[in-house]
């Protein structure tokens, strides 16, 4: 069973990270957004139309990546004895004067990476599997973004049998 209501309540508020959010019930802080002619279904009050909403709008001086991701080292790829394992990340638009690159490495930061540093080279790495995450940083207004985690393996020769890989 369903009916048309003749408007619909939703809060708004954006959280400590940044980030926006939409709800059917008051939170502190929220601002109440009005829609027009919002289906309900008969389950009750909780169902509000969200779809009907516009985006939240981006924040001047905000990061908006549009492509935000490291490309290489490909997920699980497997290096072999002494390769060179490129790093790349891709991102557009292009890092900001105000923003800065943090490196991670097994959970560890990378301390000799450039701050602007988008590729580079890893070299020398022992045997065993490897994830690596980039963080953007906007010095400026603090705001952060990391990628996902990529994983990777290098494998070197054995000691016993150096012919085998």
């Amino acid at each position: 069973m369903a009916f048309t209501a003749p408007a619909a309540v939703i809060y708004k508020w954006v959280d400590s990270d940044g980030v926006t959010h939409y709800s059917d019930q008051p939170v502190e802080g929220a601002e109440k957004i009005f829609t027009a002619s919002a289906p309900a279904a008969a389950a009750g009050p909780r169902s509000a139309n969200l779809a009907g909403l516009p985006p939240p709008p981006k924040k001047p001086g905000a990061m908006n990546f549009s492509q935000f991701a490291i490309t290489s080292p490909a997920p699980d790829q497997t290096f072999f004895g002494d390769e060179i394992v490129g790093v790349n990340l891709l991102l557009v638009p292009e890092l900001a004067a105000t923003q800065t690159v943090t490196w991670h490495l097994n959970g560890k930061q990378l301390a000799d990476q450039a701050a602007d540093a988008t590729h580079f080279t890893l070299q020398n790495l022992d045997r065993g599997a490897y994830v690596i995450a980039a963080t953007v940083t906007d010095q400026k207004t603090g705001e952060s973004q990391s990628t996902d985690s990529i994983s990777f393996f290098v494998r070197q020769p054995s000691a016993l049998s150096p012919q085998h890989k």
